[in-house]
């Protein structure tokens, strides 16, 4: 069985390409989906596509949209859902993909520093497990999948 897991969140740190290189490593049977990652074309996808909005609000309103049809698809086919919190901005949609993953049953991994803990600890709450790291993920990934755990 090849797990398909779901890799939400920050954008603007390495954290996808350090998990997938990690598991591969590992050899885990596992294929990864994201949201689109290019920030600009994620803002303006609706625009591009369905003609200007002089309102701002329509303007992410039918970006938000038009992402929301990959993000839901992905997040209902995945077997885990890795949310990852950065440091640099609020991810307000992060928090939305955590919440349906798991309204949805999904195994929901969240990653985060301490100083989050406080401001996520709803969000916590509903994860399987709340890490710090990529190698974190990997090695619950490595332990769910395989069955081991390092040093035993």
């Amino acid at each position: 069985m090849t797990w398909n897991v779901y890799l939400s969140g920050e954008i603007h740190t390495n954290w996808r390409e350090e998990l997938e290189q990690g598991a591969k490593a590992a050899g885990l049977p596992v294929s990864f989906s994201a949201p689109v990652t290019n920030h600009p074309a994620s803002d303006d996808c609706g625009v591009a596509i369905l003609g200007e909005e002089p309102n701002k609000f329509w303007h992410d309103n039918k970006g938000a949209n038009i992402n929301a049809i990959r993000t839901r698809t992905l997040i209902e086919r995945a077997d885990v859902v890795v949310v990852r919190f950065g440091e640099k901005y609020k991810q307000w949609n992060a928090a939305f993909d955590a919440g349906y993953a798991s309204a949805l049953g999904k195994a929901v991994i969240i990653m985060h520093g301490a100083d989050h803990q406080h401001a996520l600890k709803e969000v916590d709450a509903a994860a399987l497990a709340v890490t710090e790291t990529p190698a974190q993920v990997v090695d619950i990934l490595r332990y769910v999948i395989n069955g081991e755990l390092n040093g035993y």
